[in-house]
């Protein structure tokens, strides 16, 4: 976000907003109708902490600040951009058996990890890129929006469990799985928001596999993953094929403070003001089966520290379980996770946010349209998709209507 004139129109609006009452449980956390704003009602030095921490977000970092060596993009917006999908995406690659999903079991010959990494810097000279091998799977990846995700950091663990174990018992296939993780950082310096300590145990909700539990963690991953940034959360530079263990910026490259200050904006950016949603979409999005993974609403924890995201019930649309989506969504990566939920072809239910902000859909983007997304949901998903084709036209573009609201 930029511009003196957006700051102060985003200070006026919290000021109109504090006196507001609180808008309906499906209206968003906003009565701006735009995204990458911040809940209604925060005070005055929020409000400049928030948009502090966007400024940060969409800062591109430089070699000198401590990008590289290897890198793929240079600022958090490049991947998210006001807040929304892309456009920045990522490119994976994985080992896999001849059927083209199933994960080898030996995947040596990707000796720098998953992801492909072009850019060098710092010395570096040699990208991590595809090796020219058989069996080798590539794969895209899109920013996912970070809209509302302080609301999906906030809900509570109980109602993960409690939605993993009323999915065993469905009829139709659908069994999401919880996203087991272990935190692999330092502990979080601030205990209010997980405390968890390192090498503990957690469930993941970020990432398009949840494999990470809080906001701040996933700030840090993006840094060291994303841009070969450093800080105290993650302090090693990344293997490279050059070898070396540094770069333009001696040591751990970002304080916590920068991870503080983008946590602090992401936790607290709105989910957008949502017009049009009618009783007639939300009938059918539940008759269609899709409420049963994008669950409306989850309770969350009443100990979290923002007020007004504790003890409500998250408008998120999601269960943030594991699914497995079908072969033909399939990567071959488990991304670390090592429940039986974590295949290939397991993705965790995306949060339905701020959807008519999007261009493309599904993790790769291979969607053009809503339409087109939800003709390619297979696995557990299979039976919503036949649902919905089953639906007469009419009903089809209401249901749409109705998500694209979201």
């Amino acid at each position: 976000m930029a511009g003196s004139w957006r700051r102060l129109l985003l200070l006026l609006a919290s000021a109109c907003h504090t006196a507001a009452p609180s808008p309906a449980p499906d209206a968003g956390s906003t009565r701006v109708n735009a995204s990458d704003v911040p809940l209604d009602g925060l005070s005055h030095d929020d409000i400049a902490r928030f948009l502090d921490g966007d400024a940060l977000f969409d800062l591109a970092f430089r070699p000198a600040d401590g990008v590289g060596p290897l890198y793929i993009r240079t600022a958090c917006s490049a991947c998210h951009d006001h807040g929304s999908r892309g456009p920045g995406l990522v490119e994976k690659m994985a080992m896999v058996e001849a059927d083209g999903v199933t994960a080898a079991a030996d995947q040596s010959p990707l000796a720098y990890g998953h992801t492909v990494r072009e850019g060098v810097t710092a010395g570096a000279t040699t990208p991590i890129t595809p090796p020219a091998l058989p069996g080798v799977k590539l794969s895209l990846r899109v920013g996912p929006p970070v809209l509302g995700r302080g609301y999906v950091e906030a809900v509570d663990d109980a109602e993960l469990v409690r939605l993993a174990d009323a999915q065993a018992t469905r009829s139709d296939g659908i069994h999401g799985k919880l996203a087991r993780a272990t935190f692999a950082s330092v502990p979080n310096p601030d205990p209010t928001f997980g405390g968890y300590q390192q090498g503990q145990a957690v469930i993941g909700r970020f990432g398009l596999k949840a494999r990470i539990a809080a906001l701040d963690d996933f700030t840090a991953d993006a840094f060291q993953g994303d841009m070969g940034l450093t800080t105290p959360m993650r302090p090693t530079e990344l293997a490279n094929p050059d070898r070396l263990a540094d770069d333009q910026r001696p040591g751990v490259d970002l304080d916590q403070d920068r991870i503080d200050r983008i946590a602090f904006y992401l936790r607290r950016i709105a989910i957008p003001l949502r017009v049009g949603l009618t009783e007639a979409g939300a009938a059918l999005f539940t008759q269609a089966a899709c409420a049963a993974c994008h669950v409306p609403a989850l309770r969350t924890r009443a100990s979290y520290p923002i007020p007004e995201l504790a003890g409500i019930d998250a408008p998120i649309y999601s269960d943030l379980l594991l699914h497995d989506m079908g072969a033909a969504l399939a990567d071959g990566l488990s991304d670390g996770l090592t429940d039986a939920g974590a295949s290939g072809a397991a993705w965790r239910t995306a949060p339905l946010i701020g959807l008519r902000f999007a261009r493309s859909y599904l993790h790769d983007g291979r969607a053009h349209s809503l339409a087109e997304a939800v003709l390619a949901h297979d696995g557990e998903a299979r039976g919503a998709r036949d649902a919905f084709q089953a639906l007469a036209p009419a009903d089809q573009r209401t249901l749409l209507d109705f998500v694209l609201a979201l």
